[in-house]
């Protein structure tokens, strides 16, 4: 039986990077000492029965630490990623906002983690969270983040993936995002522009605010740009960091 909850590093932390390979997630897995997703596109393959295939062996070499991943957040692939999630049963599925409800469902428990993502506006304690396949098409839908998350537990997501940051260009809608996930007994997911330079910071913040589960995403930037895989000794950093923030706490 494979595990549904991710390997929380002091049931906190948890690291989300792409894989590559199989291997490259096994290598990442080591370094992470556990504590990691590993991020595989759904948007790789063409069709659902080859994702399957291909997923079932990143699950079987890391104790299920698989999370389902749209492809740089690509709307479109929001249908996809619920239909196949239902099949694999990950520990964790990225998804829109408008597709949070539909994967929690097909998933049919409550364990792994479905996250909706949401943007910065520009505006501190607001997101935007048209970002489904018609939705993004749209005049920004500017909600105030407690509203957002409310109805993302109304559908039944268990965390906001705030993208795209921009490394910390978005500071103080971060800090403000941070805290209502607190307030709100929900979980939050940094990602978009993080590095070896920012992550302490970001992480630093999500747990000083008292975010209950803070998983940042990781990706680019520790990806070596001659294999495309991400470099386990860059892992192995981040995982650093992430033990140092929570003794900062």
């Amino acid at each position: 039986m494979l595990a549904l909850v991710p390997n929380y590093l002091e049931d906190r932390l948890c690291l989300n990077v792409l894989a590559n390979s199989v291997e490259n997630a096994k290598d990442c897995y080591e370094a992470a000492e556990g504590h990691v997703l590993l991020g595989v596109l759904s948007k790789n393959y063409n069709s659902d029965a080859f994702a399957i295939e291909a997923m079932k062996k990143y699950q079987e070499a890391t104790n299920n630490a698989l999370s389902v991943g749209l492809g740089a957040g690509d709307p479109n692939q929001s249908a996809m990623v619920s239909r196949i999630s239902a099949k694999l049963q990950p520990q964790h599925v990225n998804q829109v906002f408008t597709g949070a409800g539909t994967s929690r469902a097909l998933l049919g428990q409550s364990e792994t983690i479905v996250n909706a993502l949401v943007s910065p506006t520009g505006k501190v304690g607001y997101v935007d969270i048209a970002t489904g396949p018609l939705s993004s098409q749209q005049q920004a839908a500017e909600v105030p983040v407690d509203t957002a998350i409310a109805l993302l537990k109304d559908m039944g997501a268990s965390s906001l993936k705030y993208f795209p940051m921009k490394g910390l260009t978005h500071k103080e809608e971060y800090i403000e995002v941070a805290q209502a996930c607190a307030r709100n007994d929900f979980y939050l997911e940094p990602t978009g522009g993080i590095d070896l330079s920012n992550f302490e910071e970001i992480v630093q913040i999500a747990i000083d605010a008292g975010v209950q589960k803070v998983i940042p995403h990781v990706y680019s930037s520790i990806i070596d740009k001659a294999s495309g895989d991400t470099r386990p000794g860059d892992v192995k950093q981040l995982l650093g960091m992430m033990k140092s923030a929570l003794v900062k706490e």
